[in-house]
């Protein structure tokens, strides 16, 4: 991968080409095949298909409440439902954001088989409102009564942080690994928020998808320099796996600010190694916009 100084990177972001710094020579961008936010892709090897573009459902989440439930629960409701009538086929749930049952009720008059639902299990301490923490079938058979679904198509270890989590998680990892041979769940993985878990998933084999927080600006990020995070992802992807950009606006820290989130997306998109991106929406015209701008920013990645 390129070496480069900051000034080189920074003005590289001003002109939106700083992904072009770490464009992957073995993957490129074969994952995306048009300009269209909405096309399907594959998640690594994980068998799982789905747009491009999807929906987290969990801003500003924790103690099973978030965005999504403080407002009025039709709001959210109607803006799942506009979500999936844009085009988004990808929902992001998790206990820690309390939305299940409302992707239930969005989604209860779509084919099954044309979303994919995803959600994440905290076995941390804190984070939801009990301190017990069952094994993971239990909780899985919580979530499909929750989602109103015979299966979850990915199910992940939420928010891992230590080097050590494939030992400290074995048990609940084989409990997924059960689940998955089964078809209670199609694929398991984990969602990391630091750099040291995240080395420990390209690692593992049994990591079929992961969300990682990447964006050209350090910020909610794993590492506050890109170069290295963007080597694991690149890891991640070559090995397989599928790899779920996430953060792409910081948690929200620059969502006001036009040229840094365009930036962002060239940046992400462009990495070829980052499979799928999720966006976390708070209203209909922000779906719309992003719609906008993703497309603009794939037309200038297949240009380049």
């Amino acid at each position: 991968m390129k070496k480069f100084n900051r000034r080189e990177f920074v003005s590289a972001l001003s002109l939106g080409t700083g992904y072009l710094m770490f464009s992957n020579p073995l993957t490129g961008c074969t994952n995306i095949s048009s300009t269209d936010p909405f096309q399907i892709v594959k998640l690594g090897n994980s068998g799982l298909e789905t747009t491009l573009l999807g929906m987290g459902c969990g801003v500003h989440g924790g103690m099973r409440t978030s965005f999504l439930t403080r407002q009025d629960k039709s709001k959210s409701v109607a803006l799942i439902e506009y979500a999936y009538d844009a085009g988004i086929r990808y929902f992001d749930g998790a206990d820690l954001y309390g939305t299940h049952g409302m992707i239930a009720e969005a989604l209860q008059n779509i084919p099954r088989e044309k979303i994919i639902l995803s959600s994440k299990i905290w076995t941390r301490e804190g984070g939801i409102p009990e301190p017990e923490r069952p094994d993971v079938n239990i909780v899985v058979d919580r979530f499909r009564k929750e989602l109103n679904t015979d299966y979850i198509d990915l199910m992940q270890l939420h928010c891992m942080v230590t080097a050590d989590w494939t030992d400290t998680e074995k048990r609940q990892m084989d409990i997924l690994s059960d689940l998955k041979s089964k078809g209670i769940i199609r694929a398991h993985g984990v969602s990391v928020h630091t750099w040291e878990a995240m080395k420990t998933a390209v690692e593992s084999p049994w990591v079929d998808v992961l969300h990682a927080r990447i964006n050209p600006y350090g910020i909610a990020m794993d590492k506050p320099e890109p170069e290295e995070v963007v080597s694991l992802i690149h890891q991640l992807h070559d090995s397989g796996k599928g790899v779920i950009g996430m953060k792409l606006v910081g948690g929200g820290e620059y969502v006001e600010e036009s040229d840094k989130i365009d930036n962002a997306l060239r940046f992400v998109l462009g990495l070829g190694s980052v499979d799928m991106i999720i966006v976390g929406f708070q209203e209909e015209a922000q779906i719309d916009n992003y719609t906008g701008r993703m497309k603009s920013a794939l037309s200038e990645i297949k240009s380049t």
